[in-house]
């Protein structure tokens, strides 16, 4: 059998892992109109609010669908349906745009380049027009990038649909305190390049206006192809069309009269059109309508209906928590503003229309039950529509001892992420409360980072195309892939070919990422020890392209922010010092003191030595960021003892410590070694760090493994291996970029510097 599966969103992406896991031989067909793979639509206001890449939210990587056998059209619009037995159109739907005078002047929040073009647009003043779930978390990611935001609703209460009186006035001034005004039951009659005007002549000024009032379900194509349309493409139990032929699931179907805008359904109808085309007899009823809020600092979980003939609630000036139960005892609501706690067992209790006598009592045990209370049926990831029966059931029979390997096998926390609590506490009960295990590598294919080593090294693999093609780490969620290109360029001494889409973003282009999608640029500033020249350069970069922010960092370095990625070769250029680091997981700064140069209680020279450390260093990538400092006597000023490379100056020598931190994680470093001269401090520092590059897990900090394996045993191996540690430093080092902003002068590819990256 040959399926083409049309839309690749949410709903074609689970159509086909259902159909997959039901059936290895049914020929599958995914036909994206988008010129990239399926993506997580629902966390498009990460793009916003937190600056997150567009590639994060990738479901899953190329390399998944080449295993499944998955045939990708990107960039591909569908006309007619012809040369497959069966059809599943996934077509979603569009950014319903209400008959504004004007409307030509605002932006719609549904993909990417609409989050880039607002982004690019946010400056002043903006407004929202809508005010239910995905306009105020547009609203949110506008107030995160500084605009002064003002929401307009038409209805007397925000989220109308999903929020009772009484939750809707709590959320109104929670919003407010977030820097988002809102303004209800006001009509918006006109929208100008300047702003937007309401009914009765009100004026908001506004330099960008979004347009987020609801869907329209896609069915251009459903129309031509003669289907049976209404608001959505009618579908029957069985997820089938007025074609036998074609099925359609999500946000472009219509089934019993409902078109659902949400994802939760989607799964379920998706598990309903597999079973269908694998010939199994399956049957969807429908859906609870479900909402949750992804505004930081507003918890909000809703689902069914916000009134009914019977309800409780429970609430004070900050908290709300409502249950509604119909004449015959049923749950069929639930409403939690401010205290979540038990969402999922009252979810539940709603989906399956869960008896409650007492309905005050349903809601008490609810703020008490833990992971371990909740039923088989509870829908723990409503992203990913993954059950607790689902995660128990892969925990016990694929022996999974990490909460990422929980994540990756099942799904449930890769979405929005706020379920990874319960997940978490699914697994704890599960192991008995034992501690977690080491995480793999590779969570998906439970391969370490040894399993992994030793095949690079057999093999002679100098790419992750490579290793993932011999032992397929990384081709099922993609999630380890940067860890797998840090493992490949320390194996192989940096000499390896490197393959940027295994990068994360700052990676991508040698900046780091803010929460408006801006970047910073640190340039490199050895031992915290600046010229006049090297300031006046600075200074002139930053006044020439404007550069909104320049901030002194904790680390004695320049830090220039809020620049767009358009133009930083242009920067990097006028600026001529190397890169900093300060986005990579790699060797950061070497802080200092004036040490015996100017200090009366100095015993070391602590700028030399912290120079020529950092100078040794640089350059190197490291499983997770290395802070160093070097301090001229015990006085600590550079604040060694907390770093995680630190050298101190003592009477009669040097002091080498490792494993300290100062961030969420306080801990003084261990005492590695005590030597006579400055050159052994370095030498045992950097040795130490070739160990750290070899031994460590990937995004495990100095602190972390010293903590995990002991002071003892690291001294051993440093001290016992010096030489050869030392060689293969330099080895590694030698093979190091210099400075990775020369990539200025011959991109990678085409879009590296481009607004919206490839």
């Amino acid at each position: 059998m040959r399926v083409l599966v049309v839309g690749g969103g949410i709903a074609g992406q689970a159509v086909i892992e259902a159909i997959r896991e039901r059936d290895r031989d049914i020929e599958l067909t995914l036909a994206c109109a988008e010129p990239r793979l399926p993506y997580d639509r629902v966390a498009l206001s990460t793009l916003l609010a937190n600056g997150a890449d567009v590639d994060s939210l990738t479901l899953r990587p190329a390399s998944w669908y080449e295993d499944n056998d998955v045939e990708v059209l990107l960039d591909t619009w569908v006309d007619e349906l012809d040369g497959y037995d069966r059809y599943v159109l996934c077509t979603g739907s569009d950014a319903l745009v209400p008959p504004i005078p004007g409307a030509e002047h605002a932006h719609v929040f549904r993909g990417p380049e609409d989050c880039a073009a607002i982004t690019a647009a946010a400056k002043g003043k903006a407004v929202v027009i809508g005010g239910g779930l995905l306009g105020l978390e547009a609203a949110y990611g506008l107030a995160s990038l500084g605009c002064e935001t003002t929401v307009v609703h038409l209805m007397d209460r925000l989220m109308e649909r999903q929020l009772d009186q009484g939750a809707a006035t709590l959320l109104t001034p929670a919003m407010e305190q977030l820097g988002v005004n809102v303004l209800l039951e006001r009509n918006t009659e006109e929208i100008t390049p300047g702003g937007v005007r309401l009914a009765g002549g009100e004026e908001l000024p506004a330099d960008v206006v979004v347009i987020s009032v609801g869907i329209r379900p896609q069915v251009e194509l459903a129309r031509r192809l003669g289907l049976n349309v209404e608001r959505g493409i009618v579908v029957d139990d069985a997820m089938v069309t007025s074609d036998p032929r074609v099925l359609a699931v999500g946000e472009c179907a219509q089934h019993r009269g409902v078109v659902h805008g949400i994802v939760a359904p989607i799964h379920e109808q998706a598990k309903v059109a597999a079973d269908t085309i694998c010939g199994v007899e399956a049957a969807y009823t429908g859906s609870i309508p479900t909402a949750k809020l992804k505004v930081m600092g507003v918890d909000l979980v809703c689902a069914g209906a916000p009134d009914g003939s019977r309800a409780v609630v429970v609430a004070d000036d900050s908290t709300y928590r409502k249950l509604v139960v119909d004449p015959d005892g049923r749950t069929v609501g639930t409403i939690l503003l401010g205290d979540i706690r038990g969402s999922e067992l009252l979810m539940d209790a709603v989906r399956t229309g869960r008896e409650a006598d007492d309905p005050l009592a349903l809601l008490a045990e609810a703020s008490q039950a833990t992971a371990a209370d909740l039923p088989d049926s509870a829908r723990v990831c409503n992203c990913h529509g993954v059950c607790k029966g689902e995660i128990v059931d892969a925990i016990r029979t694929r022996g999974l001892g990490s909460t990422l390997e929980v994540v990756n096998v099942t799904r449930a926390g890769a979405g929005c992420g706020s379920c990874k609590p319960v997940v978490a506490e699914l697994l704890a009960n599960e192991r008995g409360g034992a501690a977690e295990e080491a995480t793999f590598l590779c969570p998906c294919r439970r391969q370490t980072r040894e399993e992994l080593a030793a095949v690079v090294r057999e093999r002679g693999i100098e790419s992750v195309s490579e290793l993932s093609a011999a032992c397929g780490a990384g081709r099922d969620c993609g999630a380890c892939k940067p860890g797998l290109a840090y493992l490949m360029s320390e194996i192989n001494g940096n000499r390896h070919r490197e393959e940027r889409h295994a990068r994360f973003i700052n990676d991508r282009v040698h900046a780091n990422i803010q929460n408006d999608g801006t970047f910073s640029v640190v340039p490199r500033i050895r031992g915290g020890v600046t010229t006049a020249a090297e300031l006046r350069r600075i200074a002139d970069v930053a006044e020439k392209h404007e550069v909104p922010l320049i901030k002194i960092t904790g680390g004695q370095r320049i830090d220039l922010l809020g620049i767009k990625k358009e133009q930083l070769p242009a920067i990097w250029e006028e600026l001529d010092m190397p890169s900093g680091h300060a986005y990579a997981k790699a060797v950061r700064t070497v802080k200092t003191c004036v040490g015996t140069d100017f200090c009366r209680f100095g015993l070391g020279d602590a700028m030399g030595v912290g120079i020529e450390l950092e100078r040794a260093m640089e350059g190197l990538y490291t499983p997770h960021k290395v802070k160093g400092a070097v301090t001229g006597c015990p006085r600590n000023c550079a604040e060694a003892y907390v770093k995680d490379i630190g050298v101190v100056a003592v009477e009669g020598g040097w002091e080498v410590y490792v494993g300290g931190a100062a961030g969420a994680t306080v801990r003084k470093g261990d005492l590695l070694a005590t030597v006579p001269t400055s050159d052994e401090a370095i030498r045992v520092s950097l040795a130490f760090l070739q160990h750290y590059r070899e031994s460590a897990e990937y995004l495990e900090r100095t602190y972390a493994y010293i903590a995990r394996v002991g002071i003892e045993p690291v001294r051993e191996a440093v001290m016992s291996d010096m030489e050869g540690l030392l060689e293969r430093y330099r080895i590694a080092k030698a093979a190091a970029d210099p400075d990775p902003w020369r990539e200025r002068h011959n991109p990678v590819h085409p879009k590296q510097f481009a607004e919206l990256d490839s």
